[in-house]
């Protein structure tokens, strides 16, 4: 069954995805990557991705802005659980929005979490950004995290790029990154 408002590949509100770019990180990482090209007749973007960071913690902040924008123009919610807690947060307004939880080195080298980002009405010029995110990852059977998030981006430009960094460290190799335009 399909929920009217839901993003679905077939039927419902979106009835296409397209993919616009593709992005994997070779050795020695990287500090960011730039989405800056989005396609022509969508109207809302996806990105797809498996992330690590090689952060000296257990999980980095993937943290994306639009437009280069640097201001304190972002808002964001955080739920996640662990399996033994649960946990809330919602962020003041900040320079960024929180989109994932990537492992850092504390973890097991081949352990990555996987990331959906559904950026709704991207190039509607009458309203904010929202997005919505899920993520999470497993630490070989002795715990992991999901995560849920939700933000917006305060500004009612159509979104032209998109960058996305870790908040401490850089992008490990192997990651990948994948964006989709979504037509309604």
């Amino acid at each position: 069954m399909i929920l009217p408002g839901v993003i679905a590949s077939s039927g419902g509100v979106a009835s296409s995805y397209e993919s616009i770019a593709t992005y994997t990180i070779g050795s020695g990482g990287s500090s960011s990557i730039t989405f800056s090209s989005m396609g022509t007749g969508f109207t809302h973007l996806q990105i797809r991705s498996i992330q690590r960071t090689t952060a000296a913690t257990t999980v980095a902040t993937g943290q994306m802005i639009f437009n280069a924008d640097g201001g304190s123009n972002y808002r964001f919610h955080l739920l996640y659980g662990t399996g033994a807690t649960a946990t809330a947060y919602a962020s003041p307004q900040t320079t960024y929005m929180g989109v994932s939880n990537a492992p850092g080195t504390t973890y097991n080298a081949s352990m990555f979490c996987a990331v959906v980002v559904d950026i709704l009405d991207a190039f509607n010029t009458n309203k904010y950004k929202t997005v919505k995110t899920l993520n999470g990852y497993d630490v070989n059977a002795s715990g992991g995290e999901l995560d849920l998030m939700s933000g917006v981006w305060m500004n009612t430009n159509a979104i032209s790029s998109i960058t996305l960094t870790p908040s401490t460290g850089n992008w490990a190799q192997y990651s990948s990154f994948a964006l989709y335009g979504v037509k309604a």
